[in-house]
């Protein structure tokens, strides 16, 4: 079988054939009829939330809870540390309409910090009559004195290349295994959904089974309407794995280029047949409203730091709203880059200012991976020239060379993307920029989507593949393994950082211990 990487399966298309049939379909508040695990939709009677509970940028006082009505309704959360709820303190939300796809958000706040917190959602009708309670809990962060530990996981890449829910097998059963865990947070470093890549009911897989996926009419084909954007997100939430994660797991959210579309840059101009609107930027700010409307994020802007007590400050990128054209990527323009020049110096100055033991910055797309996009265009950092720093590694070459001279140590890199696991160490010592200090790199994914790679590294910066698990061809289904998410361990005294990168079984496929540099 010719080679062939996820790039180049999501340019030409879905991975299944033509003549497959599609599944019987249905909105976004419902399920298809192959599962009996989504929520159903109500027509009559009291309000209710259609697709559970989520909550998302929790710090040491204020987390941000959310839901999604089946009705217009007024969302009602109540909290507190108790599991009966009998301290519960009372929040009247926001009025959930049409306009915002009937979901909303409360922000909790002067909450106590390094506790869990307990809350109980439900949605008022125009009367005051109320339909049932959903129930879910989060860990707030500790406070900036608190010598706690914290303890978190992160993946990435969702539903991706034609593998959605399938029932056959429990649905997607690697959140479940993050759950059991009880991380005190979820870090989901980007390709949230795939907005590009259709389901269909059934697929081939090369062992003679079959492979089912749940589907629903907004998941048949590419997104372009709001609508479509929207029911990506719905869908997620259909499979009872993901339902049961995000009412007890407080998330980070980041966006890559799928929630939007392979690749995609500001200003691009589609030639791919399966658009009618070509624009990018009309695409992206659908899909943008929809990330906002469906994801617990506590900020319009993507990238922003949250901090986890004396040990922990988490640096969330957006490498991609302020991203440059994808060309050969050896320009000499400092002027471009991925990040723009406010996020760029919004880092080096956090970085520069942060007292935490760990720096984690949460790059989307990976630092010294080789990403194609296509022939010549190149989608990362990197492009496979293992000289001085050109085109986008200058961006990061600032930085890195910026955090040398403050004196800032304690920098790792978590990321996704590339859709299996690595520890790549960075080293001045093998590169050929020389002016940062040694940091890792730790990669994981998919949770949910074809596995790949490995990909080719870039030497700019030096970097060392100390551990790979990747599948031995291009796109292994969920079925046949290697999907990963990888699980961060602070232990509140000494400070040793330890990274378990596992994958969909919970299985601990490689370990290290990081200590801090006093």
């Amino acid at each position: 079988m010719t080679s062939v990487d996820r790039r180049t399966l999501l340019r030409t298309g879905s991975v299944v054939g033509a003549g497959l049939a599609i599944a019987p379909v249905v909105g976004a508040g419902s399920a298809s009829a192959t599962t009996s695990d989504a929520p159903a939709y109500v027509a009559s009677g009291r309000p209710s939330l259609s697709h559970g509970v989520q909550s998302g940028d929790a710090t040491a006082s204020s987390a941000i809870v959310w839901g999604r009505a089946d009705r217009p309704g007024r969302l009602i959360v109540e909290y507190g540390t108790r599991p009966d709820l009998r301290d519960a303190h009372r929040v009247r939300g926001p009025w959930l309409t049409p306009d915002g796809d009937l979901t909303g958000r409360v922000r909790l706040r002067d909450l106590p910090s390094g506790r869990r917190i307990h809350y109980r959602v439900r949605v008022e009708g125009e009367r005051g009559a109320a339909g049932q309670a959903v129930t879910g809990s989060l860990l707030t962060a500790p406070s900036e004195r608190s010598r706690s530990g914290v303890r978190f996981v992160w993946s990435g890449d969702t539903v991706g290349q034609g593998w959605g829910s399938n029932p056959d097998i429990g649905g997607m059963t690697i959140f479940e295994q993050m759950r059991r865990l009880r991380p005190d947070f979820f870090l989901n470093s980007g390709d949230t959904v795939y907005s590009d890549g259709p389901l269909v009911e059934s697929v081939p897989l090369p062992d003679g089974r079959i492979w089912h996926n749940v589907v629903t009419p907004e998941k048949s084909k590419v997104a372009e309407s709001l609508t479509e954007y929207r029911g990506q997100f719905a869908y997620n939430l259909l499979d009872r794995n993901y339902r049961a994660f995000a009412a007890e797991v407080a998330q980070i959210n980041q966006w890559d280029d799928h929630e939007v579309r392979n690749n995609w840059y500001p200003g691009q101009i589609l030639e791919d047949a399966r658009y009618t609107e070509k624009r990018v930027d009309v695409l992206a700010a659908r899909a943008k409203q929809a990330f906002r409307e469906w994801v617990p994020i506590g900020d319009d802007r993507v990238y922003r730091k949250l901090s986890y007590g004396r040990h922990l400050d988490v640096f969330v990128l957006d490498m991609r709203t302020y991203k440059d054209p994808n060309d050969d990527n050896r320009y000499a323009d400092p002027k471009r880059g991925m990040l723009g020049d406010r996020q760029r110096q919004w880092l080096i100055e956090g970085l520069s200012q942060s007292r935490a033991t760990w720096k984690v910055i949460a790059n989307d797309l990976p630092l010294g991976l080789v990403v194609p996009d296509g022939a010549v265009a190149q989608e990362g950092v990197a492009q496979g020239d293992p000289g001085k720093p050109l085109g986008r590694e200058m961006e990061f070459a600032t930085i890195l060379r910026t955090a040398q001279r403050r004196g800032v140590r304690g920098i790792v890199f978590l990321t996704a993307d590339v859709h299996y696991t690595a520890a790549h160490h960075y080293d001045p010592s093998r590169a050929a920029f020389k002016d940062f200090d040694p940091f890792w790199e730790f990669v994981s994914g998919p949770l949910n989507a074809g596995a790949f790679g490995p990909n080719a590294l870039d030497g700019t910066f030096g970097p060392k593949a100390e551990f790979v698990h990747a599948p031995p061809r291009a796109n292994y289904s969920p079925l046949e393994g290697f999907q990963h998410f990888g699980e961060v361990e602070i232990d509140g005294p000494s400070g040793n950082l330890t990274v378990n990168l596992r994958d969909g079984a919970s299985t601990v496929l490689w370990s290290k211990t990081l200590r801090p540099v006093r």
